[in-house]
């Protein structure tokens, strides 16, 4: 039996539809409403997002024809498949236990291990060989997190391979020596700035019997743990990165030593496709630094990426959303081409992790790799008109920062003069704003908190401490959560000797009210307090009698602009002993209520930290 070839068209019978024909249904159905307002996304990166994208928003883009494992590699280096590794950190305690750990943890799906020790901590020979019993580094992946100390590891690797009569060349792995990101999180350098840059020089040359040994790191995710924009993390690292390649450059070391012994580690946020858009455009980006040092070929150009979640947005009320933020950063992160991924388990914010958490981090990779077969396609997002214009925006705008830090005479110059505390501080205090107006969301922390749920008595973090240095010779960045802000306040009522009642006074229009109770009931909870709902009163009295009964601290009148002029006063006289508050606010007649003596209005444009705390202030008098 034979068979013709059809030549039927999907979809022939609809007829193209041109963006002219696009921009007039949308013009008439915002019926006069601005468009810039209503449908364009004015990102904090600082540049716009279309409401729709079409086959000629690609025709300028110059990268879009370029293949997997083509410079400038925006595509990335993998060729027939995205097979990133699965890492996963161990603190060293101590070496046995950290050893029986990590042969645990390599029979369950891990093929890179990284181990964290303090930097001051004592490890010997003996201590790392014991470290490594029966684990064969040339067959995994093997990374070192101990800072400025972590040159040591190196060397100790090195001995044990020799010893073991491996092959160095099949040894892959990192440290995370940093000397400029160390200066960033301490406002100086490990010893001075001279002996760090001579220690760099050194440990290059010293480490060339480990050539596919990564020995410098670029620790981008520092900047986005302490709130900075994509295109800040990336322009940042860039500018670090570069330093790096301008001063041992200069000591006569050559590119082609250099760039393909460098790892870049960028958190990944719940931002999803701009963190997709961040690893591509970055891979382009460094190509073409790497490439005006010129290098022997193209293939210097290639860069390392490992990614690990963002802590800047996990917290510790209602942990278990971190899991699902950690599982889209992960995607994030692995769509966009990275050869390694550490997704932190979803309760190390709060304590160390613990057997469960870790098997849940784990999995979350092993389901990406296993399930969703996201190893299996490289550059998945490739020809997605939305993806390729906002790598396109994110390569631009992160290009302009990076040559802003160039003219300032480099990232080392440019940190000395408080130019990149400066930019993150600029949008840490507009993140935080957004926060507190709820503009940016932290579920189950700033909305649609576990009313019941109490965070102190599980609260265990431990924190490694740094290495005292020298004197100071900028201000640090700092690390926190975005969380940090709404958990003392809810911390805060949790120690108090009784849980703030917080009564809902709802009455009249059912719409209205039932509106604002919702609004209000999360608006209290997110500080712990307990929120009595009601289904609504028919008088006055009925409502105030209520509130009396369950001796309410706060009573929120929740109802509609109109009946508000009649009804609040009454009830504010009838419970003047207790806070009482509007759901709303009323323009026309603010000024009224507040003559006759109500104060407190919560509503949508309310600074809701700013709010809880005076709450919290007023209750403790």
């Amino acid at each position: 039996m034979t068979s013709k070839k059809s030549n039927f068209k999907l979809f022939k019978e609809f007829p193209a539809v041109s963006k002219q024909q696009w921009e007039e249904k949308i013009s008439k159905d915002l019926k006069g409403a601005d468009r810039n307002k209503k449908l364009i996304w004015h990102t904090i990166e600082g540049f716009n997002i279309e409401p729709y994208y079409r086959d000629e928003d690609l025709q300028n883009i110059k990268f879009v024809e370029g293949f997997p494992g083509e410079f400038p590699y925006v595509r990335g280096k993998k060729i027939k498949e995205n097979n990133w590794l699965v890492r996963q950190d161990i603190y060293v305690k101590d070496v046995v236990s950290a050893n029986k750990k990590a042969l645990e943890i390599l029979m369950k799906g891990v093929n890179s291990l990284g181990f964290i020790f303090e930097s001051d901590k004592e490890i010997t020979q003996d201590d790392f060989n014991k470290l490594f019993e029966n684990i064969w580094a040339n067959s995994i992946e093997v990374n070192f997190i101990s800072g400025y100390t972590s040159t040591r590891y190196v060397k100790f690797l090195e001995s044990l391979v020799k010893k073991r009569n491996r092959n160095l060349e099949e040894i892959k792995g990192s440290i995370d020596f940093d000397p400029l990101i160390y200066l960033t999180l301490h406002g100086k350098f490990p010893q001075s700035e001279e002996e760090s840059f001579s220690l760099l020089r050194k440990f290059v040359e010293d480490s060339k019997s480990l050539p596919n040994f990564k020995i410098l790191s670029v620790n981008g995710h520092y900047f986005n743990n302490a709130g900075a924009t994509v295109v800040q993390e990336l322009a940042f690292s860039l500018a670090v990165a570069n330093d790096y390649l301008a001063k041992l450059t200069d000591k006569a070391i050559t590119i082609d030593e250099i760039a393909p012994r460098l790892q870049f580690t960028f958190g990944v946020g719940s931002n999803y496709f701009m963190e997709i858009a961040k690893l591509r455009a970055a891979r382009i980006l460094w190509a073409n630094i790497v490439k005006a040092y010129n290098p022997s070929n193209d293939n210097i150009a290639q860069m390392n990426i490992h990614s690990v979640t963002s802590g800047w947005n996990k917290t510790i009320y209602d942990p278990y959303v971190n899991m699902l933020r950690t599982t889209t950063e992960g995607m994030s992160s692995v769509i966009g081409g990275a050869d390694s991924l550490t997704i932190k388990p979803f309760d190390e914010a709060y304590k160390e992790p613990d057997e469960f958490s870790e098997r849940i981090a784990r999995n979350q990779q092993l389901i990406l790799k296993e399930e969703s077969y996201l190893g299996k396609i490289v550059d998945p997002g490739a020809g997605s008109y939305y993806i390729e214009n906002l790598t396109e925006s994110v390569m631009n705008q992160a290009w302009q920062l990076f040559l802003e830090i160039e003219e300032k005479g480099g990232y080392l110059q440019a940190f000395k003069k408080g130019f990149i505390q400066q930019q993150i501080n600029q949008v840490v205090n507009m993140r935080n704003m957004n926060l507190a107006m709820r503009r940016e969301i932290l579920l189950g922390t700033n909305q649609y908190p576990d009313f019941n749920e109490k965070a102190e008595s599980k609260i265990k973090t431990g924190k490694v401490q740094f290495a005292n240095g020298n004197k100071k010779i900028a201000e640090p960045i700092r690390i926190y959560r975005g969380a940090e802000a709404f958990e003392e306040i809810r911390l805060k009522t949790e120690k108090m000797t009784k849980t703030p009642k917080v009564f809902l006074l709802t009455y009249g229009n059912l719409a209205m009210r039932k509106a604002r109770a919702t609004f209000a009931l999360n608006f209290f909870a997110c500080a712990g307090f307990e929120v009595i709902d009601n289904l609504g009163f028919n008088a006055v009295d009925e409502g105030v009698e209520a509130a009396k009964k369950v001796k309410a601290d706060i009573v929120v009148i929740c109802s509609s602009d109109d009946e508000y002029e009649q009804i609040a006063p009454e009830i504010y006289t009838k419970l003047n002993d207790k806070i009482v508050v509007i759901a709303g606010y009323p323009k026309t007649i603010a000024d009224n209520l507040k003559k006759a003596g109500i104060q407190h209005f919560i509503h949508v444009k309310s600074n809701i930290i700013e709010s809880l705390n005076e709450f919290q202030n007023i209750l403790k008098k």
